[in-house]
């Protein structure tokens, strides 16, 4: 049987779950009774409380907002949720853990927005994690959750090509909009009556794409350049790749490519102006915008004209 309106709480928490949000807000068949945010953050040099930016929306919105800081620890939070009747929860990147007594208050169940073909990649960050292990396509999953990490059914996918130029900040846009017009569609499905095909998946594809960390942005230059090259736009914007040079200053790698020089030496020597580095299996990566410590970004031969770097140089 159709329905005519579907009573949906929306839980996210960063840019990427906007879109979503702002869409199902301005579907006249979808009402958002209530978002569910994580709890305001120190943030900025005065660290002062900000919202979140799916908080913002909500609240531009006039549509009540929860933060609890956990289910598991809060039977209250777990009781409040179940009290607002939802048809469905809509999921993307929420920020907290949902015990199963959450999961099944809605009457369909809460459908998760994943940033990946599943069961490609579980876990916090598929996004970068495809780019940095050189897949050549990523998508969204709508995926119906269970108590797993990103294990429950999937729903409806859509692929995206990861192009030689796909940073993790391009990834990311492309993929909270495919995300936001693919969850509307199953949301549709539902609306219309039509039964949800649920694929289950296959553990044995799976892998784990662990939270980023800034440490894991030191880029070791004995590896090949290709796989330097993945990194650093895997890691743009954040947390961003960063060598040292001999005297322990640090520059960020904000971006380069692969180069074409046959010049050989010792891994990570800077050996021309034009910001090829020595990588390893007999490659080159060229820099092609780096920026010093303390410094605003610039390209390596200006870095070169302003004292801040010399060829022959070791990046360690």
């Amino acid at each position: 049987m159709s329905a005519d309106i579907l009573k949906v709480v929306f839980m996210g928490t960063p840019d990427f779950s906007v879109p979503a949000l702002e869409n199902l807000i301005a579907n006249p068949r979808i009402d958002v009774i209530a978002v569910y945010t994580q709890p305001p953050r120190p943030a900025g040099r005065g660290q002062q409380l900000r919202l979140s930016p799916v908080h913002q929306v909500a609240e531009r919105h006039n549509i009540p907002v929860y933060t609890p800081r956990s289910f598991k620890k809060g039977p209250q939070a777990v009781a409040e949720f179940a009290a607002l009747h939802a048809d469905v929860a809509v999921v993307a990147a929420y920020g907290l853990i949902l015990p199963k007594d959450v999961l099944d208050a809605p009457k369909y169940g809460c459908l998760n927005i994943h940033a990946s073909i599943l069961p490609r990649w579980r876990g916090a960050a598929p996004i970068q994690r495809a780019i940095e292990a050189g897949d050549t396509e990523s998508g969204i999953t709508i995926m119906q959750m269970d108590v797993g990490l990103d294990t429950g059914a999937m729903i409806l996918k859509r692929t995206v090509a990861i192009r030689p130029q796909t940073t993790g900040q391009s990834l990311h846009d492309s993929l909270s909009a495919l995300g936001s017009s693919t969850i509307e569609d199953v949301l549709e499905m539902i609306l219309n009556g039509e039964e949800l095909n649920l694929e289950i998946q296959d553990d044995a594809l799976s892998c784990y794409a662990p939270m980023l960390s800034k440490d894991e942005g030191h880029i070791d230059w004995s590896k090949p350049a290709a796989e330097i090259d993945r990194k650093v736009r895997a890691f743009t914007p954040w947390p961003g790749c960063w060598s040292l040079d001999e005297n322990s200053r640090r520059f960020k790698i904000l971006e380069g490519e692969i180069s074409s020089s046959s010049e050989s030496g010792s891994a990570g020597v800077l050996i021309s102006s034009e910001g090829d580095v020595v990588c390893g299996d007999d490659s080159c990566y060229r820099v092609t915008s780096i920026q010093p410590e303390s410094g605003k970004p610039m390209s390596v031969s200006d870095a070169i004209n302003g004292g801040r770097l010399k060829t022959g140089q070791k990046f360690v």
